[in-house]
């Protein structure tokens, strides 16, 4: 299918298309005429970066988590588990927690401020 059959398909715009192919996570081949060609299940893997990028993944993560994916299932991605996996997303786990735990004091230290505020 041709890139704007995928767009209407997964409702991703073509320029998003175009960088997840640059990012690695999207591949295509080429037609004579120079368009993007891409496979059935384009759709499908257009769907899994879509979830995999709202859990907060970036498209460098899912460049190695992708490959470990076998389906969607309720709008969650299943996996094909491995001790690499595990141990990727363990790492972000952790790097997301620290990320909260940063908004937490930068909050609360806001709050401190406001709180001084006088009336």
């Amino acid at each position: 299918m041709l890139i704007g059959e995928l767009s209407r398909r997964t409702g991703v715009n073509p320029r998003l298309l175009r960088y997840y192919e640059a990012q690695g996570l999207l591949t295509a081949d080429r037609a004579p005429n120079g368009y993007r060609e891409y496979a059935d299940d384009s759709e499908l893997t257009v769907r899994k970066i879509r979830i995999l990028l709202d859990a907060g993944l970036s498209t460098e993560v899912i460049r190695d988590v992708l490959p470990c994916t076998r389906e969607i299932r309720d709008n969650e991605t299943v996996f094909d588990w491995c001790e690499s996996l595990r141990e990727l997303l363990d790492h972000e786990l952790a790097a997301m927690d620290r990320q909260l735990d940063s908004l937490q004091r930068t909050r609360d230290t806001l709050a401190c401020y406001l709180g001084q505020r006088q009336t």
